[in-house]
């Protein structure tokens, strides 16, 4: 049981929230503290003292007074308002997470919500009536007002939610349920629309995303190891001590344990090839780079997901701040960096692909095919990756480097960082279809070591991509290899066949880069 507001949260309990694998509550003390912050606002309300979004305006119109009887309207025309979201809309999981990761920080007790309102998220939540909510229109500060803003209008009878696989008006769904829309009270609108949860929410899915992308990528760059005979020694431990990045000795480890006890690696220990390109001897030097761009980013976000981003905070009807938590600096910047990581990533797997093309290893024929000429063999497999890096390159500014002033200059600096969360996640899933073609190329190369057997771990992870896609001796359609490849990468059952009991080989730090 997950007690919301209490709890520590991170990227995977979020992720078995919104799978229904943790069942998430809010509990009786957590009920207390959010009532007896509500009460305070509505003191303030009550007040003729001016205090931000409680009883004026917003934004520009942060020193209008607004009165007591028009405090209700005043967080209604602000959801309505700031409805402006345009393009596509967001992954249904997504907009549900969203909502998860809002009623843990409403949770907290500092932004003076009602029970009432968090329940009604709750019913979406437990019901999977998930608001639509297009994909652009977020600046990244303050807060993501307009995907917030879409995400919640539903409490209003407002908007479109998904229901039962169809994309239906909100009232038409309330009706036919017999629910009401909620009067809001004073400050609910804002405590709902300030935060960085359109971000947050992505940046749980590329934390998720890219963790996979980097356990196969050192998996898949051993069988390729493996696949044309590259030499073990770059990944000797006593090497890695000369230059002691945890990450890059973590996979060295890794690389190391799946090479352990291979006759393929034995039977040219001693030939006479002095060096194997970088994108073989180095892969512990990048993809180590990259996990430690995952662990920022993942630090990073787990604090965001345990903190209170709305605005004003109210510690009590006398002391109420208003501060800027909703800007999206903090994840801004480590999804830059994560982007730029994962796009490397996809980088030297495409160069271990064109690698196996050369057919420069013995008996591995040039592009991985016997017979050439009328048969292309996986030339072609490798464009494919070649423009998937390329694509990435475009999609690595940092969105974070730009900021356009809003709301009459009221805020002057933005963060962006809701199109960078965006940009990582889409890089991301770009990755993974890079290392499904080098899982190709690397399964294709192997097969030419037959009859040698590589470690009992790496015959496994080959044998279970065989059962999907077949060794191929003339061209077929590889574009439904290439899928075949991305749904393998995508259930994660390579990963669980590497973690297996009689096949697990901890690092000491394992608990840093595997686990979150």
């Amino acid at each position: 049981m997950f007690n919301y507001g209490i709890d520590k949260l991170t990227t995977g309990k979020a992720l078995q929230i919104l799978q229904g694998e943790l069942k998430a509550e809010v509990n009786a003390e957590t009920r207390k503290k959010v009532e007896a912050c509500h009460e305070e606002v509505l003191a303030i309300a009550s007040q003729d003292k001016a205090v931000y979004g409680i009883n004026t305006g917003f934004g520009p119109l942060c020193n209008t007074k607004i009165s007591k009887d028009k405090t209700s309207e005043l967080q209604r025309k602000l959801l309505l308002s700031h409805s402006v979201g345009v393009g596509k809309p967001i992954a249904k999981e997504i907009a549900k997470l969203m909502m998860i990761l809002k009623v843990h920080s409403l949770s907290k007790g500092y932004s003076g919500i009602s029970m009432q309102v968090i329940e009604r998220i709750l019913w979406h939540i437990e019901q999977d009536i998930i608001p639509i909510v297009p994909e652009q229109g977020s600046v990244g500060a303050s807060g993501d007002l307009a995907p917030l803003a879409h995400l919640f209008l539903p409490l209003l009878g407002e908007g479109k939610v998904q229901y039962k696989n169809e994309i239906r008006p909100t009232a038409e769904v309330l009706s036919e349920l017999n629910i009401q829309p909620l009067d809001l009270h004073p400050k609910a609108g804002l405590a709902l629309i300030n935060g960085t949860q359109f971000i947050a929410a992505h940046a749980v899915m590329v934390v998720d995303k890219l963790y996979s992308c980097l356990a196969h990528a050192d998996m898949i760059a051993a069988l390729m190891i493996e696949g044309l005979m590259a030499a073990q020694t770059p990944f000797h431990p006593d090497l890695h001590q000369t230059r002691p990045f945890k990450s890059n000795i973590h996979v060295a480890h890794r690389i190391n344990h799946f090479l352990k006890d291979s006759a393929i690696m034995e039977s040219h220990r001693d030939c006479d090839r002095v060096q194997d390109p970088y994108s073989l001897r180095c892969v512990p030097q990048v993809h180590g780079a990259s996990r430690n761009a995952w662990l920022h980013l993942k630090e990073a976000v787990e604090v965001e997901l345990n903190s209170v981003t709305d605005n004003p905070i109210v510690f009590s009807r006398d002391f109420t701040i208003s501060g800027g938590n909703f800007h999206g600096q903090p994840l801004a910047l480590p999804l830059d960096y994560a982007s730029l990581a994962a796009a490397e990533l996809g980088n030297i797997s495409d160069r271990r692909s064109y690698l196996s093309l050369e057919g420069k290893t013995e008996n591995t024929p040039k592009l991985l095919m016997k017979e050439t000429g009328v048969n292309s063999g996986f030339m072609i497999v490798q464009y494919t990756a070649a423009a998937l890096v390329s694509e990435n390159k475009g999609l690595c500014f940092p969105s974070s480097a730009d900021s356009i002033p809003t709301s009459l200059g009221q805020e002057d600096h933005v963060s962006m960082g809701s199109i960078g969360s965006r940009k990582a996640l889409q890089i991301c899933g770009n990755v993974v279809k890079i290392l499904a073609i080098e899982m190709l190329c690397a399964a294709q190369a192997f097969d030419f070591r037959k009859p040698l057997k590589s470690s009992p771990v790496l015959e496994e992870v080959h044998a279970c991509i065989r059962q999907k896609i077949s060794h191929a001796t003339e061209d077929r359609i590889f574009g439904e290899d290439i899928e075949q490849a991305i749904q393998l990468i995508d259930s994660k059952a390579l990963i669980q066949i590497s973690r297996k009991e009689k096949y697990t080989s901890k690092s000491v730090y394992d608990d840093l880069f595997e686990t979150y």
